[in-house]
C-alpha cells in the first residue's frame, strides 16, 4: 500500500500504517478581520436571523489559510502524514479573530507485519455452549 503524499487526521494513528519518525508539532496561524462594509452586512443578515454567510464565509477561509500553512509546516520538516489534528480559534480584539490548526508531524510507513492488524481485530464470537447445571447435565 503506497503511503499518499500527506495524510491528515484528527486520530492519533493510520490503520495499516505505523510511525516511523515523531517530527514534532506543527501549526499554521491566521488572523482575519472583516472589513467595514463586511460588517455593515453582516449586521443587516443578523438583524434578519439566520445563518450569516459573511462570517461563515470568512471563517471558513480563515479555517483554509491556517490548514494550508500547517500542511505547509509539516512537508517543511519532512512529513508525510499529521496526526491528532485540531483547529483553535480566539478573538483578539472585536472583529478580529486569529485561528490556529496544529497537529504532530510524523513520518509513517505501511504497516508489514499483520500480527498487528490481527490482535486490533475484535475476537470472534464462539459458539453458544449448551448450559448446564452443576452437575453438568443440560
Amino acid at each position: 500500500m503506497p503511503v499518499p503524499e500527506l495524510i491528515v487526521t484528527t486520530t492519533n494513528d493510520l490503520e495499516g500504517f505505523r510511525v516511523a519518525r515523531h517530527l514534532g508539532m506543527v501549526r499554521g496561524l491566521t488572523v482575519r478581520s472583516r472589513s467595514v462594509l463586511g460588517q455593515i452586512g453582516a449586521s443587516l443578515q443578523t438583524i434578519l436571523g439566520g445563518n450569516i454567510t459573511l462570517y461563515s464565509e470568512l471563517a471558513e477561509k480563515a479555517r483554509q489559510e491556517a490548514y494550508e500553512l500547517m500542511v505547509q509546516h509539516a512537508r517543511e520538516r519532512g512529513a508525510n502524514a499529521i496526526l491528532a489534528m485540531r483547529y483553535d480559534a480566539n478573538e483578539i480584539t472585536d472583529g478580529v479573530t486569529e485561528v490556529l490548526a496544529y497537529g504532530t508531524a510524523v513520518v509513517v510507513e505501511p504497516r508489514t507485519d499483520q500480527s498487528r492488524t490481527e490482535q486490533l481485530r475484535p475476537e470472534q464470537p464462539r459458539p453458544e455452549q449448551p448450559r448446564t447445571d452443576q452437575t453438568g447435565r443440560p
